[in-house]
């Protein structure tokens, strides 16, 4: 029992001193097919549930370029038009691989894809596809990003 509540216990901690989230960006990749519009969704690493793109601002980049290098590294964009500023937030807990969870807002910002690259850093770590909005609405879990896939 002593080693759960260690384990458990920074979470906790975390909650209640109600620290605000970290901050992330998230590039919603968007592409228009025939007058349909689909959303690029990647699987996780660690848990393999589908998701899209985000990672931690970059110094030196703007967080619209930090959403595009995401896109790059994790789906593979080669060629994409990223919105200046964000179309919304979602938020969730991160959880580390030590067992603490981290809440987390994650800025969201729209790349319109122009190409997609075969091979891209995380090509072997990850599931990609191209689905219509509802459906990537379905597959992710957090209820803030489901509201911004229903609305597009």
């Amino acid at each position: 029992m002593s080693k759960r509540i260690n384990k458990v216990w920074p979470s906790l901690a975390s909650r209640l001193a109600l620290r605000p989230p970290a901050e992330q960006v998230a590039a919603l990749c968007v592409r228009d097919i025939d007058g349909e519009k689909q959303v690029l969704l990647v699987t996780s690493r660690g848990t393999g549930r589908w998701i899209i793109p985000k990672g931690w601002p970059m110094r030196k980049k703007t967080n619209a370029e930090a959403a595009l290098q995401e896109a790059w590294e994790e789906a593979g964009v080669k060629a994409g038009k990223v919105s200046k500023d964000p179309i919304g937030t979602y938020h969730y807990d991160k959880l580390h691989d030590d067992g603490h969870i981290t809440q987390v807002e994650a800025e969201v910002y729209l790349v319109e894809v122009g190409k997609l690259a075969d091979d891209f850093p995380e090509a072997h770590e990850r599931t990609r596809e191209w689905v219509t909005p509802a459906e990537a609405a379905r597959r992710v879990w957090e209820r803030d990003l489901k509201r911004l896939l229903q609305s597009l």
